[in-house]
């Protein structure tokens, strides 16, 4: 790459974007000709992996550069880091926002936005509470779930398709492309698009494109469970029609980002810009019969994600090189030559892009706070469960009153009301987390505690997946003799980053 000549950088990280549908991955089922356009200009990362997970944990990566699933289920940026987007402002950099994602706004996220140098939040997707009441002239929001939803109120006011929050987040970049940035010396554009994530919601004109013979209202709402056909949440006939609409979203969304790199083509910025294009992590829609991203070991479908990315003399093709989401912190910040006080978990894909070397790391820790902790070296993927009642957990945090506001009460029945999340009580204490020097609350939990969603879901044992197989079948080589050197790979990535004493404990590997 052409270090000289990049004087701004666009990423565009698109919700729950499934590697293996996309044309340029091998994808036939749905339709991406604009994303597989962009591969073909572009350096396309093989293996790539999810970080911290889910969603916010997932920015975290991208844009604090430390994984903090370890630490904390879900949380805003801590008093002891930076977003980088804070050193991006000291430097000079000027630094844009355009979003549908409604956890940046909400408890739990409410701080990613704030050293932006400004930002453009588009509103109505899923649980954002943009209107008080419906349309009185929409007939009903397509429905699956049991529950109300933000959603309900706010689709009556898409008048058409360009009113969906997806095209107008797609229309706000390039519009800002268009009108903004030829007037500032050097930016960096985070586009932070929701779609392809549910609600799996599309016009006509899509909706109808992979089912055809589905004549009842769309099904939108996915299902978050393991065995859903199985246990007669779903039919097989709706489970296809869950996946026909979320191809539907999907295409939609490669149609609306093609408007974004004709905007590019146009003004001129593919000759002095990075685009990095990737996604959180993907979604289960009925591989081994799960679906959504319910409470069980990562899988290729969720953790084996996209990564492409463009720019001044980066050579088109594709790497081998092993990568995950705070890789792309890393980058930025070698890029951007950007001083951070926090500790960071990252590296740097500059060698990767001037093609000075194949790797940069041997391996990948990605996993959802306490659950099972998984690590691959990009052929195998071992989750490690808990070795018993999966204790003891706590959680390490300054910002606690914006931590994860649904959480499972003792009976396992889901818990909406944020004052019932236990505050820190007698049981606290004050540590610090690597890197800093800041006392950090340790709340400890023991089994009764309310628990985030994820944590309280029940645990198979451990499991070795070999990644060369296709999605959705991989086999599980638990049993066979590479599980030590997997256990041995973990236990090493576990000190690398100095995990937390209790992560060892809860795993049976103290």
């Amino acid at each position: 790459m052409d270090r000289t000549k990049t004087k701004n950088v666009i990423v565009l990280l698109f919700d729950s974007l499934n590697r293996h549908m996309l044309g340029s991955y091998g994808g036939e089922e749905f339709e991406t000709p604009n994303f597989d356009a962009f591969a073909k200009h572009a350096l396309k990362f093989n293996r790539h992996f999810t970080g911290s997970l889910p969603c916010m944990p997932a920015r975290h990566d991208i844009l604090v550069g430390a994984m903090d699933f370890l630490w904390r289920p879900w949380g805003s940026i801590e008093i002891w880091e930076d977003a980088i987007t804070y050193a991006m402002r000291r430097k000079g950099v000027t630094t844009m926002l355009v979003a549908d994602h409604p956890h940046l706004f909400e408890t739990g996220g409410e701080n990613y936005h704030t050293d932006f140098k400004a930002w453009d939040y588009l509103r109505g997707h899923e649980s954002d509470p943009w209107k008080t009441r419906p349309d009185p002239s929409w007939q009903g929001t397509p429905h699956f779930i049991p529950r109300e939803m933000p959603y309900d109120n706010s689709r009556g006011y898409f008048g058409g398709e360009e009113d969906f929050p997806g095209p107008r987040t797609m229309r706000a970049t390039a519009d800002w492309l268009r009108d903004h940035a030829p007037h500032h010396d050097n930016f960096f554009l985070f586009v932070d698009e929701f779609d392809p994530h549910e609600p799996f919601d599309t016009p006509d004109k899509w909706s109808k494109m992979y089912d055809e013979d589905w004549h009842k209202d769309p099904l939108i709402w996915p299902p978050y469970a393991v065995g859903a056909v199985e246990q007669g949440l779903i039919s097989e006939r709706e489970g296809k029609q869950i996946r026909a609409q979320y191809g539907a979203k999907l295409s939609m969304i490669d149609h609306w980002f093609g408007k974004v790199m004709k905007t590019l083509e146009e003004t001129g910025r593919l000759d002095d810009t990075m685009i990095i294009l990737t996604t959180d992590h993907g979604h289960y829609l009925g591989e081994k019969d799960i679906w959504g991203k319910p409470g069980t070991p990562v899988q290729k479908t969720l953790g084996h994600i996209p990564l492409y990315i463009t720019g001044p003399g980066i050579t088109p093709g594709e790497t081998d090189a092993l990568t995950t989401s705070v890789d792309i912190f890393a980058t930025l910040a070698d890029l951007y030559d950007l001083d951070v006080r926090q500790r960071t978990h990252g590296k740097s894909l500059l060698p990767v892009l001037s093609d000075t070397s194949k790797d940069v790391r041997d391996y990948v820790l990605t996993g959802v706070w306490g659950r099972e902790v998984q690590v691959t070296d990009g052929q195998h993927l071992f989750a490690r469960a808990p070795s018993g009642k999966n204790t003891p957990l706590a959680m390490y945090s300054n910002r606690w009153s914006t931590m994860p506001i649904h959480v499972n009460g003792p009976d396992g029945k889901e818990i909406h009301t944020q004052d019932i999340f236990p505050l820190p009580d007698d049981r606290a204490e004050l540590r610090k987390v690597p890197g800093s020097n800041v006392p950090v609350i340790r709340q400890p939990f023991v089994p009764g505690d309310m628990l985030p969603y994820w944590a309280g879901r029940k645990f198979s044992g451990d499991h070795l997946y070999d990644l060369s197989a296709p999605v959705g079948e991989e086999p599980d080589r638990a049993d066979s003799s590479d599980t030590r050197t997997y256990l041995d790979l973990l236990r090493h990535a576990l000190d690398d980053v100095e995990a937390p004493q209790e992560q060892y404990e809860r795993l049976g590997m103290s």
